[in-house]
């Protein structure tokens, strides 16, 4: 994602879990949340920000004339960081709505970053979602993994959630963690280790968010409007002022987030995780042998996993989409004999 950044100017099962309630998932995690102008900013598009009376509520809107975003008011060291999300609907191809953790405007040449990224569709496509992680300007090493969701994130808001520690980086949807980084020595400053501030942004990606570029922004639908709610920031906000490092400066509320339940994955939240990646995941860089001959450092292969990928990464498509894609062509063309018979006998 760095690399596309902001224009100038992705114990229940995942099927519970995507209905569970915001109110309950907030509660799961003991996260209190916080008004817009408690911890964030406007990025860059302010007239496309609209906040609702108390702020509890943010929507960020891309027109023809601008796309738009927030910043969190403060750099962070570490924490726990989460909203939720609604998602515009009907035509979104080209339109690209990331939240995501990156220090790109203190550190140009080799900066951090984490990325929940959404990438829209053509009508009566589902949205897409990936995750990314990138440490010490690693960019030439990209690690996504894109997802299907158990969910229409258009119909209601769900929360993602990103926890980063000096050890384990964990993404939630819901309460639902989809993906775990942990640190080892082998990737170096690939982990990401440097203070961060939070974003939030829509804008135009026709270039490639869709087909590789192939379907464009139709700004017929626009304004495209993501919805931002129960905002969380909740992690050391370094003072740069003062001369002590960062670990000494977080070292109490590194040990407050390491003791939150969220930064532990126990055996029925593991379960979860490994139950929505084998359902949901659709590409996985570890298995991208054609980008990655050798795996990176933090791989772990699972061969009998790894054979459901191509040699691309991506999932291979399986006997049963096939077959289920067939019926729904051959219903297609009943109808259509059926309806032009119609025509002719009337």
């Amino acid at each position: 994602m760095a690399s596309r950044r902001i224009p100038v100017a992705s114990p229940a099962a995942i099927a519970a879990a995507a209905i569970v309630s915001m109110a309950v998932v907030a509660a799961a995690f003991n996260a209190p949340s916080i008004s817009f102008d408690e911890g964030y900013s406007p990025l860059f598009g302010e007239k496309n920000i609209i906040q609702s009376a108390g702020g509890r509520t943010v929507k960020i809107h891309l027109n023809k004339f601008s796309g738009s975003g927030f910043i969190s008011s403060e750099i962070y060291y570490h924490g726990f960081f989460s909203a939720s999300i609604k998602l515009p609907s009907d035509y979104t191809a080209g339109v690209v709505v990331a939240f995501y953790m990156s220090n790109g405007d203190i550190f140009e040449k080799n900066h951090d970053e984490l990325d929940f990224e959404f990438l829209g569709n053509v009508k009566g496509k589902e949205w897409r979602i990936q995750t990314n992680v990138y440490g010490n300007g690693s960019t030439n090493r990209g690690r996504e993994e894109r997802y299907q969701l158990p969910f229409d994130p258009t119909a209601e808001a769900h929360r993602y959630s990103i926890l980063w520690t000096n050890a384990t980086i964990i993404f939630y949807i819901d309460d639902t963690p989809i993906r775990e980084v942990v640190k080892n020595d082998a990737m170096g400053g690939d982990y990401p280790s440097k203070p961060m501030s939070l974003y939030a942004t829509i804008w135009d990606g026709s270039a490639w968010a869709t087909a590789g570029g192939k379907y464009k922004v139709d700004y017929k639908y626009a304004p495209f409007a993501t919805e931002f709610s129960d905002l969380v920031l909740h992690g050391c906000r370094l003072n740069p002022i003062q001369q002590l490092p960062a670990s000494e400066q977080c070292r109490d509320v590194d040990e407050s987030t390491a003791a939150a339940d969220y930064s532990y994955l126990s055996p029925e939240n593991r379960e979860a995780l490994l139950r929505f990646r084998h359902k949901y995941m659709t590409y996985a860089f570890c298995y991208d042998e054609l980008r990655y001959p050798i795996p990176l450092p933090e791989c772990e292969v699972v061969h009998s996993e790894k054979a459901r990928y191509s040699n691309s990464g991506d999932i291979k498509l399986q006997q049963k989409q096939i077959a289920r894609r067939s019926r729904a062509a051959r219903r297609r063309r009943v109808r259509s004999r059926v309806e032009a018979d119609r025509q002719f006998v009337s």
